[in-house]
């Protein structure tokens, strides 16, 4: 099949590989080329504009940072909708507004183009594996058309509701994605403090009921020193906007997310925003020596 991809990040040059990898024809964009390059050097065809990849795709993924560059993207000059023709699919991988999705979908059907949000979970090594979680919103039969797709990228590939509702689910992933992070972070320092091995305790733990994804893979760079993102605090700080939006929403309050909330704000301002989200462990650090 000829796919398209547009944004060639740390997620989606991963992906981006594993659908070249999976035999289909691919095509891809970003906005600085030569990060495109490698997958170039694998046999993807790189395009000028999202407008080219529209033009040569009959299925189009994109995985920008935020709402406004998936807007870029989908219907600025040189936007998807410059070129697309009726009955292209347009999956979004990025994680954005579920009320914008909703309007960016809507704006689409009236040009016969199908939409799917479909935000991913499980970092950089979900990505190069294949093993991410896919939660996508929308159409049953546009979902079944692109699951051969999705599931070269996921291992977990769910349609859980219309369109939005892969946001809306994303959202809620990272109120979990925080809250474990949190913990993660506490566990080592106070490890540390009482004199427990940490390797110890996240070797054990990882093993039991208080274990999670965030203490078996990122414990251990804790412990090292390690905050070379997988996933960087700017962007989960971002996502955990659109989590208290949705929580606002519907009028539940979010006792947890908005204390871990402000702890990753204190992780921007202490310039750790472009690190991973294991950098928290500065700032709980930090809290033991005040």
């Amino acid at each position: 099949m000829n796919v398209g991809y547009i944004g060639i990040g740390i997620m989606g040059g991963s992906m981006a590989g594993r659908l070249l990898a999976a035999g289909h024809t691919l095509f891809v964009h970003n906005r600085t080329a030569d990060k495109c390059e490698p997958l170039a050097a694998g046999g993807a065809t790189v395009c000028r504009s999202p407008a080219e990849v529209a033009s040569r795709a009959e299925v189009v993924f994109v995985n920008v940072p935020d709402t406004p560059d998936v807007a870029k993207v989908l219907f600025d000059p040189d936007g998807i909708i410059d070129e697309a023709e009726p009955g292209l699919i347009v999956i979004d991988n990025s994680t954005i507004s579920p009320a914008a999705t909703r309007q960016f979908a809507g704006r689409l059907r009236d040009m016969d183009i199908d939409y799917l949000d479909a935000p991913v979970s499980g970092g950089d090594v979900g990505a190069r594996q294949g093993t991410l979680a896919i939660m996508v919103g929308g159409n049953r039969p546009v979902f079944d058309k692109a699951l051969p797709l999705l599931r070269a990228l996921g291992a977990k590939v769910e349609l859980v509701g219309p369109v939005g509702a892969g946001q809306t689910c994303k959202a809620i992933n990272q109120l979990f994605c925080a809250l474990h992070m949190l913990a993660c972070c506490e566990g080592i320092a106070l490890a540390k403090k009482a004199g427990l091995s940490p390797s110890v305790m996240v070797d054990m733990i990882s093993s039991g009921a208080g274990g999670s994804w965030a203490l078996k893979n990122l414990g251990p760079k804790i412990i090292a020193g390690d905050t070379a993102p997988g996933f960087m605090i700017d962007l989960l700080c971002k996502d955990l906007r659109y989590t208290m939006e949705l929580a606002h929403e519907g009028g539940q309050p979010l006792v947890g997310t908005s204390l871990v909330q402000q702890l990753f704000a204190e992780a921007q301002d202490m310039g750790l925003g472009r690190e991973g989200t294991q950098a928290l462990h500065r700032v709980i650090d930090g809290l033991g020596d005040r």
